[in-house]
């Protein structure tokens, strides 16, 4: 990520702060952002499958396991875009990567857009009056980021998005 990205000190203290609130209890808030992720686009529920098993509906998805896991590791991706605020670029190549693996499941760049949109949501849901305009604006910024790197990894493959 260019090292111009346009977060400033005052929007870096707001992420590291609504972060410290959230990032206690990552499956629980978690949750909240994949039910509202499946509310908004429920096509996606089919890019989750284990052992070759498709859900039947959003609840079983978001209640099982291996399920879990993925959202520990979702919050997991968020904790380390916040953990490097002030040199996001060392990040660039894990994104790209993760970008490249999303592709290889199916997942279409335009679903990070909803993905945002959940992300905000849950960050909404869990700060409460604490979520003011400038703590989503801060977190807008630092979503972007991240997905214009994860997208490389589009970029990066014979197909393209």
């Amino acid at each position: 990520m260019e090292s111009g990205m346009p977060l400033s000190g005052g929007q870096r203290a707001l992420i590291r702060e609504s972060w410290q609130r959230v990032s206690g209890s990552p499956v629980q808030h978690g949750l909240v952002l994949f039910t509202r992720l499946f509310d908004l686009d429920p096509d996606l529920l089919p890019l989750f499958q284990y052992n070759c098993k498709q859900f039947a509906s959003p609840q079983e998805c978001l209640s099982a396991p291996e399920f879990l896991d993925h959202i520990r590791k979702v919050m997991l991706v968020i904790d380390a875009a916040v953990s490097h605020l002030e040199n996001l670029s060392c990040l660039e190549e894990y994104l790209c990567n993760l970008g490249k693996k999303h592709q290889a499941l199916g997942v279409k760049v335009e679903s990070f857009s909803t993905v945002g949109e959940s992300l905000l949501y849950m960050l909404e849901k869990c700060l409460g009056a604490a979520f003011s305009p400038e703590v989503q604006e801060a977190w807008s910024k630092l979503y972007n980021a991240v997905v214009k790197a994860m997208r490389r990894g589009w970029e990066t493959l014979p197909e393209g998005d």
